[in-house]
């Protein structure tokens, strides 16, 4: 559940695509929202396992978060990661992309 209210989210996804002329390239501006302002790495649990998110990425399946546990690491779609509390600075953007991809 979103700590935003639905305003707030308009106005943070509206920043995000202002130029945008699709869908693909809307993605790609919230891509660059999230990775010019998420705070990484920060530690969470994925499935109850900890890993450090150390990066993001963007894949044809969407935006993902590269998770790391010692040597591994995985690609976790960003819509499905579990964010710790209190989330790292600069979440407003997955919280702003969830929204987006909600529509």
């Amino acid at each position: 559940m979103s700590s935003l209210g639905e305003a707030e989210l308009d106005a943070l996804v509206a920043e995000a695509v202002v130029d945008c002329y699709d869908e693909h390239e809307q993605l790609t501006g919230l891509f660059t929202m999230i990775q010019d302002n998420l705070a990484v790495p920060f530690a969470t649990e994925v499935l109850g396992v900890p890993v450090v998110v150390r990066k993001v990425d963007l894949r044809s399946s969407g935006i993902v978060a590269i998770c790391h546990r010692g040597r591994m690491r995985q690609a976790i779609g960003i819509l499905d990661l579990p964010l710790p509390d209190p989330a790292p600075d600069g979440a407003q953007w997955i919280e702003a992309y969830r929204w987006w991809a909600g529509r």
